[in-house]
């Protein structure tokens, strides 16, 4: 009998993407899974469930109907309360869980008895870059966050020369060259802007360079050492990060836009901008804050708001900007989760390896226990 699984809508606020879309029920199923998606599930992705049919999935009417007897169940963000009471006990979850932040639903979820996989957990080795969900979300992200400080910024983007004068091209100050920052380094450079970038990972300096941004750091001897050997950045001196602040200041006052992206996986988004770097940028200038789900990295950036000074800067707060493009994001999503899947189905049948790298890296609760090390850390 084949394994099943489940697909739930959503119930965030503002989570319009799905776990599973048509094209990947049409890979699941020769891996040997039925698929029930919940009515509806894909709608606010622009997934009708005419199309999910026609896939080879069936429909449930609610969640607890497509949950219902799932031997694993996929989605976007943690089930909800309600929905962990339609689990079956040790089935597989899959979903981006937020497990350092959302630390309750975390334990909900183990006491269930469920084998949870967390899909940001996944290791950032080569072998699982197909199942990057950090990657691919955060690309989308910093496509979107370029699309969103345009529309914010009261003024065009590019240089236009008319016969009335010329246009100066907006001057973009990407913070953090990450996936997101590159993406958006690379959108604000399509739409005709002056781009320059910072970060403290020196290797981030040719990615810039390469996508014809300048690049703007201190690059002293504790630079060349800021980064882990998994590639994140490496919490900086007070003595570095006052040299870093003295001149991004300065840089900060002539920008038209500034999109921040740092985030440190299990801690608070670091702090870029302070409050009085933002009072001394000028009028209808912009901040987009990626980081805002995390404590933000502007000082004054709030989630789900755009907050605009006295001064006139707005700082743009937007929640899951993966989400205002919903259908590329589910589509990437759902390739990540099919990937991931594979490698827990062994001749056609349910049979994890939990001694696999990349397995063991995303297992965070099992046999009604949260198990990974570093949330067990945490913890204590």
């Amino acid at each position: 009998m084949a394994a099943k699984v489940g697909v739930v809508r959503e119930t965030r606020e503002s989570e319009t993407r799905v776990a599973v879309t048509p094209d990947a029920v049409k890979k699941l199923i020769p891996l040997g899974f039925a698929v029930a998606v919940q009515s509806g599930a894909g709608l606010g992705a622009s997934y009708p469930d005419a199309d999910y049919l026609a896939a080879g999935a069936s429909l449930a009417l609610d969640a607890a109907a497509a949950m219902a007897d799932a031997d694993v169940v996929l989605a976007v963000r943690a089930l909800s309360t309600e929905a962990l009471t339609g689990l079956k006990s040790g089935a597989i979850v899959a979903a981006m869980l937020n497990a350092y932040a959302e630390r309750p639903a975390l334990d909900a979820l183990a006491q269930t008895g469920a084998t949870g996989f967390a899909m940001e957990f996944v290791p950032r080795i080569t072998r699982a870059q197909s199942m990057d969900v950090l990657s691919s979300q955060a690309n989308l992200a910093g496509y979107r966050a370029v699309i969103e400080a345009a529309e914010a910024y009261g003024r065009a983007m590019p240089m236009m020369m008319t016969a009335a004068g010329t246009v100066a091209a907006a001057k973009v100050f990407v913070m953090g060259a990450g996936v997101a920052g590159l993406q958006a380094i690379a959108t604000a450079r399509r739409l005709g802007a002056v781009v320059t970038a910072t970060d403290v990972r020196p290797a981030s300096k040719e990615q810039v360079e390469s996508l014809g941004a300048k690049f703007v750091a201190v690059e002293d001897e504790e630079f060349k050492q800021a980064e882990t050997a998994a590639g994140y950045a490496k919490p900086m001196s007070a003595e570095y990060q006052a040299k870093q602040a003295a001149l991004v200041t300065e840089h900060l006052k002539k920008q038209d836009i500034v999109i921040t992206t740092a985030l440190i996986p299990g801690r608070p988004a670091p702090k870029l901008i302070s409050a009085e770097q933002v009072t001394s940028m000028r009028a209808g200038s912009v901040v987009v804050d990626l980081a805002v789900e995390q404590g933000g990295n502007c000082a004054l950036a709030r989630p789900g708001e755009t907050v605009v000074t006295e001064g006139g800067v707005k700082i743009v707060g937007i929640v899951n900007l993966p989400g205002r493009i919903a259908t590329d994001a589910s589509a990437l999503y759902a390739r990540n989760l099919v990937n991931f899947l594979t490698l827990l189905v062994k001749d056609g049948q349910l049979a994890p390896d939990f001694d696999d790298e990349i397995v063991k890296g995303a297992l965070v609760t099992r046999s009604g226990l949260v198990v990974h090390p570093a949330l067990q850390a945490a913890a204590s």
